[in-house]
């Protein structure tokens, strides 16, 4: 079995490491270009250019394969045709796949899509799953085709979300589970007895970018809506409010029993506690557990007020 594998941050290298332990032969790895991170924008590697580099993997990092990017495009073109790769696996890439490429490898381009598809087909499957309240997820394998996770299902695992499971729990055991489905993917094509499930026509739902924006709190909103976007913002890009003209990021938080006057003011600081800040929101009381002010660190509730006191009656988000 030869495969192409393609794939940026540390969900896809999970992959690319259970491939490669299992013997697969990857001839080829393609990941996204360095990109600056830090204070001092200096370039970093991606996890999968990481391991790539440790294990002696050829790398190719086109900066896009459209149009716009023909020379590129034409050298992993013909590198692929030197190479007649069986499947190519992705797995968060991040740059669309051109149909030449879709169609080149034998058993085509397959997929590892941290959803329940057609539920969050899209870029952030694991926030948006999260914030919604779902009780479920999972793994979808997909033979890839030119339109945005739309293609035939080859292998779907549920996997149950956990009370207080944040975006970085969930995605560990989802990139476990992925790798795994994907190495079962392409057995079952080796032997000749995968099988090809059209997704359904209903239910669809798109997982749209993550910005910023999405992560700011909004005080009048209920309290296990505040509390799904906690957790579902850690570790990116972090929920915030504004702490007296400051950005002040909620990292962990939990639901409060505190009865909550109905004329209070969402964001409103109810009660300073040993371990724990407890604001009002829209339906209640969210008692906030660990916090970092800019430019600080992460810190459990009592370290923080420690070296930042918070009294009653300030309020948060202005």
């Amino acid at each position: 079995m030869r495969i192409v594998f393609a794939g940026t941050p540390e969900f896809a290298r999970a992959a690319l490491q259970r491939l490669h332990t299992a013997g697969v032969d990857i001839p080829l790895v393609l990941t996204q270009p360095d990109r600056p991170s830090g204070r001092g924008l200096r370039l970093v590697a991606s996890p999968v250019k990481a391991f790539a580099q440790e294990h002696g993997l050829e790398l190719f990092q086109p900066a896009g394969l459209g149009a716009r990017f023909e020379p590129e495009a034409q050298a992993l073109r013909e590198r692929l045709l030197e190479i007649q790769p069986d499947a190519m696996v992705v797995a968060a890439y991040g740059l669309l796949l051109p149909g030449w490429l879709l169609d080149l490898p034998r058993w085509g381009c397959i997929n590892i899509h941290a959803s329940l598809l057609p539920r969050w087909r899209g870029a952030a499957p694991i926030q948006r799953a999260i914030l919604a309240g779902d009780p479920e997820t999972g793994i979808s394998i997909m033979q890839m085709d030119v339109g945005l996770d739309t293609g035939d299902l080859l292998l779907v695992r549920r996997l149950a979300i956990r009370e207080g499971d944040t975006a970085a729990s969930l995605h560990d055991r989802l990139a476990d589970l992925g790798a795994e489905l994907a190495f079962q993917a392409l057995q079952q094509r080796a032997a000749g007895t995968w099988t090809r499930t059209p997704q359904p026509a209903e239910g669809v739902t798109y997982a749209r970018k993550i910005d910023k924006q999405d992560a700011a709190i909004d005080w009048s909103a209920g309290s296990a809506l505040l509390l799904r976007h906690v957790n579902a913002f850690n570790p990116v890009p972090g929920a915030y409010t504004r702490l007296e003209g400051e950005t002040l990021k909620i990292w962990a938080a939990a639901p409060a029993g505190a009865a909550v006057d109905a004329s209070m003011r969402p964001g409103t600081v109810l009660a300073v506690e040993p371990q724990s800040i407890v604001v009002a929101t829209g339906d209640g009381a969210l008692r906030l557990t660990e916090l970092q002010r800019a430019g600080g660190k992460r810190l459990a509730a009592g370290p923080f007020l420690r070296g930042h006191p918070v009294a009653p009656g300030l309020v948060l988000g202005v």
